[in-house]
């Protein structure tokens, strides 16, 4: 044991003898570090460098500006040479530091490279690993060296950090004052100003179950049985999202209500023919052509993006919840109509088995699997392909579910991305 270790070490059994212990028992001398030099130095770890190799310090102070000048309390996720941790110190308004280590055999490696103690000791650092906690904090800042470096036990909060990161720039699309956006939203005007609101459906259906059903690739094997389910008239409520309308139909399933909120839907994914009595929920930005076409009863609402920021305060309607994803709100219409059980099909947030969705070609809905360079953990705990929107879709999905317990979720496949909140489904998932 080196000195240096012995020294950094003796602060962590006096403050976390916990953490000390863990961070003993990493296999630091599996991280393949090197040694990189500039006007500075810095470690590279599998060609990514932890920090500036020129100037450490400069790069620590733009970090620690990115953050409110005023929070008493800060969180820093990823521990890197320890400089942005010592910038933060540096602050006298700074109550609380909460650092995370989210590569804990990368830290174990520094302590044992290169003195810690000074910021380690300070009595306002709080000390934990990323994977003790189920959800971010804020404020924050992710060391982005960290970000791609992070453990397997730590990719749930890595995930959550990237998506979190990755907000201002998505919104960027929803601006309110985009011609693009400006244009689809004066198509469509007429058909919202007389089209039913979807606040109309909002309490119709209590204590029922509803199934709601989106695209992925397990759907696929659910098909067969759904249709039986469908002819049944004491069936759950049946919700499907726009891209599964398709899929279901050529089963012969015909679903009570569909949910669409991309404006690149069109009648290739929505064909209007026989779709009298068969509910169509949509927000603004569609295509008013296609929407004119459908033969069943229309309801427009809005969900929070600034997008609808004027035109909700001309026509009013209900808000309904959207994270990115359409299956977002396909559940919160479920859950404002009273629903007590949602079971989900085709939910993977994944490629499972080599597919992006059921019912269509690879590249139909946009994702590639060729391009997917993510993954997330599938039902029965082993790493599936999906792409970093998807994640972000994920993590949506999970946070909605913790906010409403009076409704029991249950998902049907083991092959997607295991949901937080759900359970298992014993009639519907194979083993």
């Amino acid at each position: 044991m080196s000195e240096i270790l012995q020294r950094n070490l003796a602060v962590l059994e006096q403050r976390w003898p916990g953490i000390a212990q863990r961070l003993l028992n990493e296999n630091a001398d599996a991280v393949p570090a090197q040694l990189i030099q500039g006007q500075g130095s810095t470690l590279s770890v599998a060609g990514i460098q932890l920090t500036s190799r020129h100037d450490r310090l400069a790069e620590a102070r733009l970090q620690a500006a990115s953050l409110p000048v005023d929070s008493p309390q800060v969180h820093v996720y990823g521990t890197a040479l320890g400089d942005l941790q010592r910038v933060l110190l540096a602050c006298d308004s700074l109550r609380v530091l909460h650092v995370h280590i989210l590569n804990g055999a990368l830290f174990s490696l520094v302590l044992r490279l290169l003195e810690q103690q000074d910021w380690l000791s300070d009595p306002r650092v709080v000390l934990a690993y990323a994977d003790a906690a189920t959800e971010i904090r804020l404020p924050f800042f992710a060391l982005p060296a960290e970000l791609v470096l992070a453990d397997d036990s730590s990719a749930r909060i890595r995930d959550r950090l990237v998506s979190e990161v990755h907000v201002g720039f998505n919104n960027q699309e929803f601006s309110p004052d985009n011609p693009d956006n400006v244009r689809m939203l004066e198509q469509g005007r007429a058909l919202l100003l007389g089209d039913a609101d979807v606040a109309d459906l909002f309490g119709r259906q209590p204590g029922r179950e509803a199934f709601v059903i989106a695209t992925g690739p397990s759907l696929q094997q659910h098909l067969p049985r759904l249709a039986a389910t469908s002819r049944d008239p004491m069936r759950p409520l049946l919700i499907c999202v726009d891209t599964a309308y398709v899929p279901l139909r050529r089963q012969g399933v015909r679903p009570d209500m569909v949910v669409s909120i991309d404006h690149r839907i069109s009648t290739r994914h929505l064909p209007p023919d026989d779709t009298a009595g068969i509910a169509l929920v949509y927000l603004p930005c569609q295509d008013a052509e296609m929407l004119k076409a459908w033969q069943g009863p229309r309801y427009a609402g809005y969900s929070s993006s600034p997008v609808y920021s004027r035109i909700r305060q001309q026509i009013p309607k209900a808000d309904l919840h959207v994270g990115g994803s359409v299956i977002h709100p396909a559940v919160d219409l479920a859950v404002k109509m009273g629903v007590a059980r949602i079971t989900l099909f085709g939910t993977d947030f994944a490629f499972p088995g080599g597919k992006t969705h059921t019912g269509w070609q690879d590249g139909d809905l946009g994702p590639q699997l060729h391009v997917a360079r993510h993954w997330v953990r599938d039902g029965r705990g082993e790493k599936v392909t999906t792409q970093l929107n998807f994640r972000s879709y994920l993590i949506e999905l999970e946070r909605y579910i913790a906010r409403h317990p009076e409704v029991q979720f249950f998902n049907t496949s083991r092959d997607g991305a295991l949901i937080a909140g759900t359970q298992f489904d014993p009639d519907w998932t194979a083993p």
